[in-house]
């Protein structure tokens, strides 16, 4: 079983992940790795001496090709699965523009009017989704 909780900015926690939900045109941004047939909401794990939002810059380049963007951090999250408890920061992105996209890990990009069923953590994503799209405005 999956539990995901919501704490302000302002905790203290050691980050392992940054979550991304990004838009441009209205439309939702979701990336599709290399080596999975699902589609998934940008993000990645925190490197070592990196900040939340050093990792939330680098991963939306990385698994978009973004170069013009906002990005608004919206909340903190837990994710506990079997007793192990993970924190990462949330963030919303509005792009403007994208460059082409790195040769990393994502294969390619689609733009969404919602998240389709084939989500590669349909447990988490849409909680995260939801969060942000009831929080975008008091954030901004």
């Amino acid at each position: 079983m999956v539990k995901i909780d919501f704490y302000d900015l302002d905790i203290i926690c050691k980050y392992k992940y940054v979550v991304l939900v990004a838009k441009y045109n209205k439309k939702l941004v979701l990336v599709k790795h290399k080596n999975r047939e699902s589609w998934e909401i940008p993000g990645g794990h925190i490197e070592k001496n990196e900040t939340p939002l050093e990792a939330a810059k680098r991963e939306i380049y990385e698994e978009t090709g973004a170069i013009k963007y906002n990005i608004t951090p919206i909340a903190t999250y837990s994710v506990t699965i079997k007793n192990i408890i993970d924190y990462g920061q949330l963030f919303f992105v509005e792009i403007f523009e994208f460059d082409n996209l790195p040769n990393f890990e994502i294969e390619k990009i689609n733009l969404f009017d919602s998240l389709p069923k084939n989500l590669t953590y349909p447990d988490i994503q849409p909680i995260l989704f939801d969060f942000v799209e009831k929080n975008i405005e008091r954030n901004s």
